[in-house]
Order: C-alpha cells, then structure tokens, then sequence
C-alpha cells in the first residue's frame, strides 16, 4: 500500500531538467530513463542543448536529412522537426520503445519547452553531471543554432 502512494507521487511531481549546457544525446538517455520509470519529465531551455562535433559536418548532416521525403508526394511524410524543443522530443522518442504501449505512455509523461514558462520558474531544476559539457563552449554547437540554420524562426 505504500509503495502505491509513492508511485503515485512520483507521477504528480514532475522532474524539470535544464538543458543548458548539457550534452543533448545523453541528457536524452537520462530522461528516457526516468520516464520509462515512471516520472513526469520536463525539459527547459531546448534551444540551449549542446551537439559535439564539427559545426558544419553537423549543419550539413542535418540539411541532408531534411531532403527525405515520400517518393510518391512529400505530403505523406516523412516530417522532419526544425523547433529546438520537437529536435529533443524526437531523440527522446527513439531511446524509448515508441511502439509499445510502455513506450507510448511514457513518451506522454514527456514535456519540452523553448526556455523556461512561467509555471516552472520557481521549480527545482535538475541536471546530470555526466552529460555536462567539459570544453569550452565553441566546441559545440546548440540545438538552437542548429535550428535557426534549418529553418526555425523563433526566438533567441
């Protein structure tokens, strides 16, 4: 009986995760992790996650993924994400078992926003210490960057 109200508590409370600075692959392994046990996971300032490498070899790499599309009519899909935010959404969608139906529940409890809402401000935020970035910051390059590069025309 007990471990049922703790379960249940986990559920209502949600774990914010801020993506500053955070390498985004493994931050995503993380999050995966968490939500396939069960937790409420939000990720806060998207645009902010870090990819290593080299800047262009990674632009291009994403340009040339965008020109997949149906043979018969692009219409039909694939839908490549240009927004920061559906960019991790969809890395964490690969690290869980989509097709399941614990995968798709879990893949439910996930929220990603472009910087921090209102309602989460006063919230405690939590990051891994694994998936932080060790160099300096012009070896990497942001979701967000990327995302401007490919198309997105938000804010930053």
């Amino acid at each position: 009986m007990a471990e049922q109200k703790t379960v249940q508590k986990q559920q209502k409370t949600a774990v914010v995760v801020d993506a500053t600075n955070c390498i985004a692959g493994r931050m995503c392994s993380h999050v995966s992790k968490l939500l396939l046990q069960g937790n409420r996971v939000v990720i806060v300032n998207a645009e902010k996650a870090m990819l290593s490498g080299n800047h262009y070899k990674t632009i291009e790499l994403y340009k040339e993924h965008l020109e997949i599309n149906s043979v018969t009519n692009p219409i039909h899909g694939p839908f490549h994400p240009r927004r920061p935010d559906t960019i991790l959404s969809k890395m964490v969608r690969g690290m869980v078992p989509k097709r399941k139906s614990s995968g798709m529940t879990a893949f439910k409890r996930l929220r990603v926003y472009i910087g921090v809402p209102e309602e989460m401000k006063g919230a405690k935020m939590e990051s891994f210490s694994d998936s932080k970035i060790t160099k300096p910051e012009s070896y990497y390059i942001s979701i967000g960057e990327i995302a401007k590069q490919i198309g997105w025309k938000g804010e930053q």
